[in-house]
């Protein structure tokens, strides 16, 4: 007998997310990416978003069914391409989640204006437990490189965390918007921070 799907997440969401969803454009969906038990599934739709929301196993997602404004996809992430066509989306959320070879394929799949908002464990986390192979761990900057030339960077962290547990983690917030500002030289406009 299988276990019945929690109600609510296992965890809170994460406050990186939390703190720069706010920079997510409210007029079309977030994709929560590995949405698992739909921690982040949960904050968007409290903070009014579209959010389809995709993974493997969608039992954790279970509870949300038929919720307005939400989407819930079950997809091979890994083993097939991914099932959003030319969709594009205003937000992309990925947390404690690593599958190389989609990378590039999100940067793809941002609506211009569209953020990027991901966290997950780095190189270096080994010695706090799992994840510990080189497969499922950041290498530095490699979040950085991965939107170099494509998005503009509004937060970046590497290093490590105490909390919700010990780790190495590394962090990402960058913006689909590479558009020059005349007063600044030619850079982009920059981005309002969240407070944290």
């Amino acid at each position: 007998m299988s276990a019945s799907p929690p109600s609510v997440p296992s965890q809170p969401p994460s406050p990186w997310v939390a703190r720069f969803a706010a920079l997510i454009p409210a007029d079309g969906a977030v994709l929560d990416l590995a949405a698992g038990n739909g921690r982040h599934t949960r904050l968007l739709l409290e903070r009014g978003r579209r959010v389809v929301a995709a993974d493997l196993d969608t039992r954790g997602l279970a509870d949300l069914a038929g919720t307005p404004g939400l989407e819930i996809v079950k997809a091979d992430l890994e083993g097939a391409p991914l099932p959003f066509g030319h969709r594009r989306f205003t937000g992309i959320v990925v947390t404690n989640y690593l599958h190389r070879p989609l990378l590039p394929r999100l940067r793809d799949l941002l609506a211009p204006g569209g953020v990027l908002i991901y966290e997950t464990f780095a190189q270096g986390n080994q010695r706090f437990g799992r994840p510990s192979t080189h497969a499922y761990l950041l290498k530095a900057g490699e979040l950085l490189d991965l939107v170099r030339g494509h998005l503009q960077v509004v937060a970046y962290e590497h290093g490590e965390v105490a909390t919700p547990k010990a780790a190495v983690m590394q962090r990402l917030c960058a913006v689909a918007d590479l558009t020059p500002d005349a007063e600044l030289d030619g850079s982009p406009r920059p981005y309002p921070l969240p407070l944290a």
